[in-house]
């Protein structure tokens, strides 16, 4: 990069941490997802490239190809953006090393090691391959093994749909890392599942021998040797490779891509099958190193060959090799160096002896002052960081950190140091310290409104589980959604721990009560407890309900709500009137007069009542009597 984007926040959302490493394509930084509070690698387009449509494309198509992909053994692809002219995606961030540095630190490994890293890579080309896509760039870099032992296949970079037909002559260049091309990518420029196999048994081979099939002095010679000629099994390389091994090689590698399993599932296959064909001793057989194969340049012409250009033909390299193959023999070999022998003299033993005693000098030097001199690795845990990296410094090692979280070690405190406290290595060696990041702590969102499903997205997005679901009314909150939580928003928790949260019902319904007829306080205070509004000040006259009473009530049954209104009529008690006085008059006239004042007329007659003359009346007049009372009349 022209310039380092650390410190940088790109889309408003990744804050660059650190520089991780430079690739043909983009530079990889450590970020921080400040949305999600998560360390992700941001991949950045190089400024010379995004200017290059073509580029571009492909930089997008990787972040829609890989985002397809999700499988334990896939480093996961979680955004791409775009911010002021930088191109960039956010990947999941794996701490670890990749296999070519356990290959560079291991040498060969034990057939045990190698499957156990091919199986994984295995799986997760498989995933691929089912989705439709190729990775069109497997080797060992791109192979990760995680702190905690996981391996994980990244940089699906150079992955395309199975389906597109895009060669190498459409973008002028070839893709690709050229140790790990198969035939047909080179000479058409074009790939499918069985490239991926090719570049796996290739890796194989590597892991097995500790070297590459194919090496030269420059990319085409080495692209030459991939078409033209065959890998080598690995027992050429390392004698004590089993056979099943070198079988597993063959089938992976072969040049004819029909010859090779059809995917990476059906080589995953093989590789289980012959990983119990083998005995436990076989597995476990560490190579002391990579050996010539027997026989070797004694035994077999020399022919120097002059590569041709990618995709030539088989008529072509056959002309190439009649232009310009000499074979020598090894009867001229041996004449032509005793010549040699002769020509050199004793001169010959005294540039020997002065190259053998500057070897041993340095040899010395090397291994009491050097590099190679031995000092021992201090006591880092307990300390800082920059404490443990001066005592390190100190002692002619160098330091490399890794962070994680401690339940009990303060933050920014060594936990532990490999090599561990009291080894004896070689000066320079790097010592891998750990630091802590303190407890492992997350916080409880705001979940309140949200439903169920959301919550529990965010939830598991801050590393948090959903705990046990309640439910309960609610006067605000609609209901599904989320009432509140324990604990509440903003708490510190565990990785993993349960946030309990309770659902709203929605409104608590009110089944109303008939209180016609009863006391009106009783009606109005059992109302009121309920939640309801009452409104009792409307009063009239009743004969029927007493005073106090609620003669009526609206609504009388049925579903309210908490805050509705409830209207009752309360009986005033019966409407008193002064009696008339109709003593002496006809009983017609008398009875109009009371009946007039709302009075209900009893007649009892005397002696026949013959004259028709109230002589008395009950009550009597100017008496006061509810409203629609009876009043007798004795009538003579």
């Amino acid at each position: 990069m022209t310039e380092s984007l650390v410190g940088h926040v790109l889309d408003g959302r990744y804050r660059v941490l650190s520089h991780i490493a430079d690739g043909g394509m983009a530079t990889v930084y450590l970020a921080l997802d400040t949305r999600l509070d998560r360390e992700v690698a941001l991949k950045v387009m190089r400024p010379g490239l995004a200017a290059d449509e073509t580029f571009v494309s492909r930089f997008r198509r990787e972040a829609r190809s890989a985002a397809r992909l999700s499988h334990p053994n896939v480093v996961a692809v979680f955004d791409q953006g775009e911010d002021d002219g930088t191109i960039f995606l956010a990947m999941e961030y794996v701490p670890g090393q990749t296999l070519r540095e356990v290959m560079q630190a291991e040498g060969p490994l034990t057939p045990r090691a190698a499957l156990d890293f091919l199986d994984p890579m295995l799986q997760a080309l498989a995933s691929a391959h089912r989705a439709g896509i190729i990775h069109r760039d497997v080797k060992p870099e791109n192979v990760i093994l995680r702190e905690d032992g996981t391996v994980k296949v990244a940089d699906f970079g150079l992955a395309r749909a199975v389906t597109t037909q895009t060669t190498a002559a459409q973008t002028g260049m070839l893709l690709g890392t050229v140790a790990y091309l198969s035939p047909e990518q080179v000479e058409r420029g074009i790939a499918d599942a069985r490239s991926d196999v090719y570049a796996a048994g290739l890796i194989l081979f590597e892991m097995l021998t500790g070297e590459k099939a194919f090496t030269g002095d420059t990319p085409i010679h080495v692209a030459y040797q991939h078409v033209h000629g065959s890998v080598p099994v690995p027992s050429s390389r390392v004698a004590d490779v089993p056979p099943e091994l070198d079988a597993l090689v063959a089938h992976a590698t072969s040049r004819d891509p029909d010859q090779r399993p059809a995917d990476a599932d059906g080589f995953l296959a093989e590789v289980r099958n012959t990983r119990r064909a083998l005995s436990p001793t076989e597995l476990d057989h560490r190579p002391e190193g990579a050996a010539a194969a027997a026989g070797g340049a004694s035994t077999v012409p020399v022919a120097r060959t002059t590569a041709l250009p990618l995709g030539a033909g088989a008529a072509g390299a056959g002309a190439a090799d009649a232009a310009h193959t000499q074979v020598v023999s090894r009867s001229d070999r041996a004449d032509q160096r005793a010549e040699e022998r002769r020509d050199r003299g004793p001169w010959r033993w005294v540039v020997a002896a002065l190259v053998l005693l500057a070897a041993v000098a340095a040899g010395l030097w090397y291994f009491t002052m050097g590099p190679g001199s031995p000092t021992v690795v201090p006591v880092v845990a307990g300390k800082t960081y920059e404490q443990a990296t001066r005592e390190l410094t100190a002692a002619h090692l160098n330091a490399k950190r890794v962070n994680a979280f401690d339940e009990k070690v303060a933050k920014d405190t060594v936990i532990s140091g490999n090599p561990g406290a009291g080894a004896e290595v070689g000066r320079s060696t790097t010592v891998t310290l750990t630091v802590s990041k303190g407890p492992e702590r997350y916080t409880v969102p705001e979940l309140v409104g949200s439903t169920e499903t959301e919550a529990k997205a965010r939830l598991e997005e801050k590393r948090l589980s959903l705990g046990n679901t309640s439910q309960a009314f609610d006067e605000k909150v609609p209901a599904g959604q989320i009432v509140s939580t324990t604990p509440k928003a903003g708490t510190a928790l565990k990785r993993g721990a349960a946030v309990n949260i309770v659902v709203s019902k929605g409104r608590q319904p009110i089944e109303v009560q008939d209180f016609t007829g009863k006391p009106a306080d009783q009606a109005v205070g059992a109302l009121t407890d309920a939640g309801l509004q009452v409104d009792a000040t409307k009063q009239e006259f009743s004969t029927d309900v007493p005073k106090g009473s609620v003669i009526s009530q609206s609504p009388a049954t049925g579903t309210l709500y908490r805050g509705d209104k409830v209207t009752l009529v309360v009986s005033k008690g019966p409407e008193m009137v002064k009696v008339p006085d109709v003593q002496g008059k006809q009983i017609d006239e008398a009875q109009k007069i009371l009946e007039a004042a709302g009075f209900k007329v009893k007649v009892d007659s005397f002696m026949g009542g013959i004259f028709g003359t109230v002589r008395s009346q009950d009550p009597g007049a100017n008496a006061d009597a509810p409203k629609g009372s009876t009043v007798t009349l004795v009538v003579v």
